[in-house]
């Protein structure tokens, strides 16, 4: 999709445009395709779908060049905070997992311990069939 395929002549026919539109558009900062190591242009599917954009935002819509600018880079700028919104969505998936994990951990060694301490507190052991007798002591 982001790959620069197409020289210049194949991507104003893929969009709809004359070379020279296409040439205006990169001057202008609207659409920037990538270059070879000669300076020539070459275009991605993403930078024609972007040439198709701006020439609807432009004919059809009426928008100047500086509204399309920024139309773009606002586009750009959600696409950023939607790309950042997964991230941090995952990483909050991942950390309440890591948090449950905890808690389980946390009950089972609280469990485990309450266990050891009842058997060292209270050792069991056989009674045997003696009988002792207690007397209180007397008061003073």
């Amino acid at each position: 999709m982001d790959a620069p395929l197409f020289v210049i002549s194949v991507a104003a026919q893929l969009a709809g445009l004359h070379a020279q539109t296409l040439r205006s558009y990169d001057r202008e900062g609207l659409v920037s395709p990538g270059r070879t190591p000669g300076g020539g242009r070459r275009y991605s599917h993403r930078d024609i779908e972007l040439l198709r954009e701006v020439q609807k935002l432009s004919q059809d819509e009426g928008v100047n060049r500086a509204g399309i600018r920024r139309i773009i880079e606002l586009e750009s700028q959600v696409d950023a905070l939607r790309s950042r919104l997964g991230e941090m969505e995952d990483e909050i998936a991942e950390l309440r997992a890591e948090l449950m994990q905890s808690r389980m951990d946390a009950a089972n060694a609280a469990a485990n311990a309450i266990a050891g301490m009842r058997r060292d507190v209270v050792p069991w052991q056989q009674s045997g069939t003696s009988l002792v007798a207690w007397r209180r002591p007397p008061r003073r």
